[in-house]
């Protein structure tokens, strides 16, 4: 995970020149010219022209994680990217990694104001956090939109904070399945292009001008046919409509957890191998080991990486003994693994 999202690594790998192929011509002249044409819902904000008015509702984050949090070797003491003002009270949306285990924050409006923000909830089944503006931003708020209707090769916006400049036009380039190997899967994810490189947070809007998407990742192979095609996922915003009382209202998703064991995984070569254990996690305590190939889970084959996930949470809620069959030092073995909730191995404390 660390590597996808760093911006210097990334920032890196761009001067080097990602090899990537370019959008079709015409799929390319349609985004550009889609973000002319997008409809903006009016608004009581009429000192400002319609796109201005819908870009506001875009704002830039920074959070200020615990010291103790169990996230900052990866993420870092400090955070910083976009949120998205979903409603005229000041809750803001963004990806989670940005604000899970902060203790603070502040959110910078387009026109240069600052203003305190509450940490409000984090979600990591989708990948989604929360947080709540302490006074009016006095932005517009976007509509939430359905992405469930996005298709492949539809025009869309991303847009990150600071108004016309965090901009660009994008295409989707797929609709498909995102595994990743922090115990993450998302179905029906956004795959576009070309790449956005503040895709933190950043909205993705659709045709009408609402809300379809979060940003997540910048990834290599977007279309998910191996072509180098290099662009952003998003998170579905379908995701978020059944959680979101919840995440209000107690700061969590309410209802029995998946188990989490507490490893990353990498896949090779149609193999699984433990790339990192997390200190102090459900797989240490059981002792598996960085290196360690993980062939299935009580005795059912593990073919993928998703595979593999949806095996573990088959096995039961959180805190369910979970048998996984790996290859290590010692042979060909079984490691029971005793899982638990992952937000009860985070360091969470809300500023509320």
């Amino acid at each position: 995970m660390r590597n996808e999202i760093r911006r210097n690594g990334i920032r890196s790998r761009i001067r080097a020149g990602i090899k990537s192929p370019r959008l079709p011509a015409l799929l390319l002249g349609s985004a550009l010219a889609f973000s002319a044409a997008v409809h903006v819902p009016a608004t009581a904000q009429t000192q400002l022209p319609p796109m201005e008015q819908l870009l506001s509702g875009v704002v830039e984050i920074k959070t200020y994680i615990n010291p103790d949090a169990r996230t900052t070797e990866n993420l870092g003491r400090e955070r910083r990217g976009s949120g998205i003002v979903i409603d005229s009270s000041g809750l803001i949306l963004t990806i989670g990694y940005l604000m899970v285990e902060a203790h603070a924050a502040e959110v910078k409006t387009n026109d240069g104001r600052k203003i305190t923000a509450d940490i409000l909830g984090y979600d990591h089944d989708t990948g989604f956090g929360l947080l709540k503006a302490t006074s009016p931003l006095k932005v517009r708020p976007f509509q939430i939109g359905k992405s469930g209707e996005l298709k492949e090769k539809e025009p869309v916006l991303a847009a990150s904070f600071g108004g016309a400049a965090g901009l660009a036009p994008a295409v989707v380039v797929a609709r498909r399945e995102f595994a990743a190997g922090w115990e993450y899967i998302v179905d029906q994810a956004i795959f576009t292009a070309p790449a956005h490189n503040e895709w933190s947070g950043a909205a993705l809007i659709n045709r009408d001008g609402k809300l379809v998407g979060v940003g997540s990742l910048i990834v290599g192979n977007a279309s998910g046919k191996n072509d180098g095609l290099a662009g952003n996922m998003y998170v579905p915003i379908d995701l978020l409509t059944p959680i979101l009382a919840d995440l209000i209202a107690d700061g969590r998703v309410q209802g029995p957890a998946r188990p989490w064991l507490g490893i990353t995984t990498e896949e090779v070569r149609g193999k699984l191998f433990v790339g990192r254990v997390t200190p102090g996690g459900p797989a240490e305590k059981a002792g598996l080991k960085k290196g360690d190939i993980i062939t299935g889970v009580n005795g059912k084959p593990a073919t993928s990486l998703a595979a593999f996930y949806r095996q573990i949470w088959a096995s039961g809620a959180a805190g369910v003994t979970v048998p996984v069959d790996i290859i290590g030092d010692a042979g060909s073995r079984r490691v029971e693994v005793k899982s638990i909730n992952r937000l009860d191995h985070l360091r969470l404390k809300s500023t509320l």
